[in-house]
């Protein structure tokens, strides 16, 4: 059994991190699938491959909410959750080959890193673009993508409004975030308090209201 490991959202300032494992017998089912890394994929065609990926081979999914984010952002790093998160889905499948996407700048480190959290001692690939060279990882990445957008739109319907992608560089974002924390005086619901992003729009806002009084 091979399975692929990737994740989605690690650098947005809303939403959830999402990883992702996907584990067949043989990859020539997920070819025929043509899958390909989500980021090379119309929101539609991820939405058809994750449905057909999900009828032909196992998923594991691991949704990390922004509010656990920060919690675990006091005591690990960002890599660590990751690591711990890829090792957690890889034990949970058992598979004889692992191919993972490396989160961390060094592809060696995050490998062993993660064998370190393992019971079992699988054929192990952690590479970088390692979902534009394997099936499985492509796999995951679409189950990821898919999972994690499906949990942007369940936010934007409970805050009642618009909220974008989540990440920094997306002007429906930010203009999200700092609309919320004018109004609110605070970040809203499922923002990452811990990255610098929403540390600074806040810390913009409360300038900004100090200034009033002057």
């Amino acid at each position: 059994m091979i399975c692929g490991v990737d994740e989605a959202g690690r650098g947005p300032v809303i939403g959830p991190l999402v990883v992702a494992a996907v584990m067949v017998d043989d990859d020539a089912v997920l070819r025929s699938l043509r899958v390909k890394d989500s980021k090379q994929l119309s929101p539609r065609r991820r939405e058809e491959l994750a449905l057909e990926i999900r009828k032909r081979a196992r998923v594991e999914v691991e949704i990390i909410e922004a509010a656990q984010l920060d919690e675990m952002m006091a005591i690990d790093s960002l890599n660590d959750i990751e690591v711990k998160a890829f090792a957690s889905l890889i034990s949970s499948l058992m598979a004889d080959v692992v191919y993972a996407d490396a989160c961390d700048v060094d592809a060696r480190r995050f490998s062993r890193r993660i064998r370190g959290h393992l019971s079992y001692h699988p054929k192990m690939f952690c590479e970088h673009k390692a979902d534009e060279r394997y099936p499985v990882v492509s796999a995951a990445s679409i189950i990821a993508k898919t999972v994690r957008d499906r949990r942007v739109r369940e936010i934007e319907e409970e805050l009642g409004q618009p909220i974008g992608s989540g990440y920094a560089h997306d002007e429906i974002s930010l203009a999200f975030l700092e609309k919320w924390i004018k109004e609110k005086g605070d970040v809203p619901p499922h923002t990452r308090r811990t990255w610098e992003t929403a540390k600074r729009k806040l810390s913009v806002s409360k300038t900004s209201k100090l200034t009033d009084w002057e």
